[in-house]
């Protein structure tokens, strides 16, 4: 134990520190966090100053920070979303971004640019629902039409890349028709799961002893959220699956079942806490320390992936938005796009993942990553400039009613009036003083 160096997880605990006050201070920074943590990572990492390696300490929070990531954005998955009208919506547009994925992914394969068209496909086939909730959050539109759309198409797009990232490229051996029988026997042992926790849920004693114990040092519930979470990643794990789809499902099962939230209306704010404020930023900072700058600049046709990637990004997952223009009106719609393109950990996910089983070269998931950076950067910040400027047009039009026939009508007749009546007064100057 005392072998173990925590010199360079001091370093990433103060990147972590750093970075939030840096945008506290300087606001018109308009980056998102998570993109300045990897910034930072790479700055400080072996492709920077070489300050920082990734070491044991580093290594197994960052595995645990990535887990918190993917479970609290299982938690953002709101069933009540995908009800109603939406629902038809939602799906035609994630049907299309499918196949748009695997025409693009199949396309780049077939330019040599990947050797893996699938993976390549399911990665752009993903939306950051994990960032894309805290921009709409922070410009109060999470409630709106526009808000909902957005957050319910990136719960399935984050869902449904999970699921087929795990189908297709789980790290465990074995045909693809074998881990889908053990899919299904992972989901019939999760409904299981869910089932038995709502049953318990009704058990007056089981309750108030939670009630008793939620706030004291026990933290029982979010002791208990621990406990679901790394359950649900080591049955993953042994069903030969992803453990990533362990953690997700772990989330949203939690949420779920977790409807009484009046009784502890601090506990998402608990357990954010920990994921937010300490394990899911070692992840994003361990993503920079990982990311071979190097390779890319050293590599021109892999630094040329970076715009594709980006562009595969945006007619993935954005052009599948014009299925909500009905609804939501054009410039809306240009906004929900760009925020469903926005995608950067679970690209950072499945480069790993990818380069871990050589279906990818190491650069490649370098521009992946990338290319996932530059989407954080530039997509939210012109969503939400279209979004302010659909909100101002809104106010100017129910501050300037616009007038009624009736009332053009008068206006047209008093202007008419009044010009009849200079013209007369003119005559009759012209007149006089002739």
């Amino acid at each position: 134990m005392s072998s173990l160096s925590y010199g360079s997880l001091l370093v990433v605990v103060l990147i972590s520190f750093l970075v939030p006050l840096l945008i506290g201070f300087f606001p018109f920074i308009r980056v998102p966090a998570p993109v300045l943590l990897i910034v930072f990572g790479i700055a400080v990492g072996p492709s920077g100053f070489g300050w920082v390696k990734v070491d044991l300490p580093v290594r197994v929070l960052s595995l645990i920070g990535l887990a918190f990531l993917l479970f609290l954005a299982g938690i953002e998955i709101d069933p009540r979303r995908l009800r109603g009208p939406i629902v038809r919506q939602i799906g035609l547009g994630y049907a299309f971004s499918l196949c748009l994925a695997a025409v693009v992914g199949f396309g780049l394969g077939a330019a040599s640019i990947t050797k893996s068209p699938l993976l390549i496909a399911i990665a752009l086939s993903a939306t950051s629902l994990g960032l894309v909730v805290p921009v709409l959050k922070d410009a109060r539109q999470s409630e709106t039409q526009v808000g909902q759309f957005s957050i319910a198409g990136a719960s399935v797009a984050d869902f449904g890349a999970v699921l087929l990232l795990s189908v297709f490229f789980s790290m465990s051996k074995g045909s693809t028709s074998g881990k889908l029988i053990l899919l299904g026997g992972f989901v019939v042992l999760i409904v299981v799961a869910a089932a038995t926790l709502l049953r318990l849920g009704t058990s007056e004693r089981l309750t108030s002893v939670l009630e008793m114990l939620q706030d004291t040092t026990a933290e029982i519930r979010v002791r208990f959220a621990v406990v679901l979470l790394v359950l649900f990643v080591v049955l993953a794990s042994k069903f030969g699956l992803e453990t990533i789809l362990g953690a997700f499902l772990a989330g949203a099962i939690l949420n779920f079942v977790d409807r009484d939230s009046m009784s502890h209306p601090n506990f998402r704010v608990k357990l954010e806490a920990i994921g937010y404020g300490f394990l899911v930023p070692v992840f994003f900072v361990t993503s920079g320390l990982t990311f071979d700058l190097r390779a890319l600049l050293h590599s021109p046709s892999a630094f040329a992936e970076i715009p594709l990637f980006l562009l595969g990004l945006l007619v993935v997952r954005g052009v599948p938005a014009v299925f909500y223009r009905s609804s939501v009106g054009r410039r809306n719609t240009i906004a929900i796009g760009l925020l469903q393109a926005t995608s950067l950990p679970f690209l950072v996910v499945a480069s790993a993942i990818g380069v871990s089983l050589g279906v990818i070269k190491p650069v490649t998931g370098t521009a992946l990553v990338s290319a996932g950076l530059l989407s954080c950067v530039v997509f939210p910040l012109v969503a939400l400039i279209l979004l302010r400027r659909t909100e101002a047009d809104a106010s100017f039009s129910v501050e300037l009613p616009r007038p009624s026939v009736q009332t053009r009508s008068a206006n047209s007749r008093t202007w008419v009036s009044q010009i009849a009546e200079s013209a007369s007064f003119s005559g009759e100057r012209q007149n006089h003083l002739g």
